[in-house]
């Protein structure tokens, strides 16, 4: 039986603002928890902060300084690629962080561990995303099995990773934070970090298709619209 309390992880993005109202919508007493790892978009971290406040729910930041480990565009100096939409399903992409949702997890479940939370909850999508292997359901399956093994709070009481998200398409995703009343217009999914979103990186792409494909407009602004959202509003310039 569940206790109601959480922890949720919020990055500033569309996935995680829709997975909190998610949570909260359940009745959760809820405490988020964001990570500045030195990531190269550490806007969002200003975005998670008024989702936050949008909500009246305490946020906790770690500190965390993946620049040393490299290995990815958003923390390192190598360039965010850009690829069709078309295309991102195809490989793993630069933006992949190496281990970060691993890291991610097992601080959330320490956190978890002392707030007496039961479930954490992390807005990870298996259908519209870049390929990043730890967003595979097979992996958080075996994540929460290993952090019930790991944990004091594991030897007599479960401790739940939800994905609510994981099976559906950014537009469902999109639908469903629509009828939960999340404010879009408070996120920031763009890899570049800059205040105007590029319109070009993966996550721009996806989020635009998914705004398309939910038959909403996207509150954001871009400095670039692709040709199908274009075609979608029906104008040339945006």
């Amino acid at each position: 039986m569940t206790n109601k309390r959480s922890v949720v992880l919020i990055s500033g993005g569309l996935d995680s603002a829709t997975v909190l109202a998610y949570a909260l919508s359940g009745g959760y007493e809820t405490t988020a928890v964001s990570f500045d790892y030195g990531q190269r978009h550490s806007i969002e971290l200003e975005s998670g902060e008024r989702i936050c406040q949008h909500y009246g729910i305490e946020r906790k930041v770690v500190n965390l300084d993946m620049k040393q480990i490299g290995g990815s565009s958003l923390t390192s100096n190598m360039k965010v690629e850009t690829r069709s939409i078309d295309e991102i399903s195809e490989s793993i992409p630069t933006s992949y962080v190496p281990a970060r949702n691993t890291i991610f997890l097992s601080v959330a479940s320490a956190f978890a561990e002392v707030l007496d939370a039961d479930t954490i909850f992390i807005g990870a999508n298996a259908v519209d995303y870049s390929g990043y292997p730890d967003c595979r359901p097979k992996f958080f399956n075996s994540m929460e099995d290993t952090i019930n093994l790991g944990t004091k709070r594991g030897q007599h009481s479960r401790l739940r990773i939800a994905v609510p998200l994981q099976y559906l398409t950014k537009g469902e995703i999109i639908s469903l934070g629509m009828r939960l009343k999340v404010p879009y217009d408070l996120t920031h999914s763009c890899y570049n970090g800059e205040e105007e979103a590029c319109g070009e990186c993966d996550s721009c792409l996806l989020r635009l298709k998914g705004f398309m494909d939910s038959g909403f407009r996207d509150p954001v602004k871009y400095k670039k619209y692709p040709d199908f959202y274009k075609k979608y509003i029906g104008k040339s310039v945006l």
